[in-house]
């Protein structure tokens, strides 16, 4: 079982490294994995996670790429070089595929996004979608099995179901976690660390409620304790 403090994946939303740096510094030895989006990446961000890396940490980086598949094949062999722990793609058939062969021969694990947390029945509706959110996750799921792919990025509710379509053998990995105290932000699909873990979830992802807090590493570590007890 993994450890409550290795559970936690706190999400660098920052403008520069600069910033970067200094939370990394608060946040100390309460965070063992950081995630990387696209605002820290085209700031400056890869070289960052690198840093990070041989400092002890665990890097997700998190690109969402979708292309064609050569594309994604390179470069996700590229990426593979970092040393990063986790990079995310969108589950399209194609692009899973081209990742899996992308990443051969290294440590790299592979997460598909199957729905973004941000999205409902409608968003999805309104894109052109027949299917609603629950139906869609299952299907790309199921998919993403078939293929390959280590882990699925999924909302904190659909981990239960989820958990009995994969089983035990891909990681489910839960942005849209929030403490019972913080705010909601742009997701619509969220629930606290303890029931995320309860239902499921292998990794947490948080943002917001540790980077906006007064105490970051105070914050951080209240989710890493609610994580320690839902895990007993």
């Amino acid at each position: 079982m993994l450890e409550a403090r290795d559970r936690l994946i706190v999400a660098l939303d920052v403008p520069s490294v600069a910033a970067a740096e200094k939370m990394a510094d608060r946040l100390g030895d309460t965070v063992a994995f950081y995630k990387i989006g696209y605002q820290l990446v085209f700031a400056g961000g890869l070289p960052f996670a690198e840093t990070l890396i041989r400092a002890g940490k665990s890097v997700f980086l998190d690109l969402k790429l979708h292309d064609i598949g050569n594309t994604v094949a390179k470069g996700v062999e590229s990426v593979a070089r970092l040393g990063v722990t986790f990079l995310t793609v969108h589950a399209y058939p194609q692009t899973m595929k081209a990742a899996v062969e992308g990443r051969a021969g290294s440590d790299l694990k592979i997460l598909a996004v199957t729905v973004l947390t941000s999205y409902d029945d409608d968003d999805l509706h309104a894109a052109g979608y027949r299917l609603g959110v629950t139906d869609m996750v299952a299907f790309r799921a199921q998919q993403a099995q078939v293929l390959g792919i280590d882990g699925i990025v999924c909302s904190p509710e659909e981990s239960a179901n989820l958990r009995k379509i994969v089983g035990l053998q891909m990681k489910l990995v839960t942005p849209g976690v929030r403490p019972a105290s913080s705010a909601v932000g742009g997701q619509k699909r969220i629930m606290t660390p303890g029931r995320a873990i309860a239902a499921g979830s292998d990794y947490l992802v948080a943002a917001r409620p540790v980077i906006d807090a007064t105490d970051p590493k105070a914050a951080a570590e209240a989710i890493v304790a609610e994580i320690a007890q839902a895990q007993g």
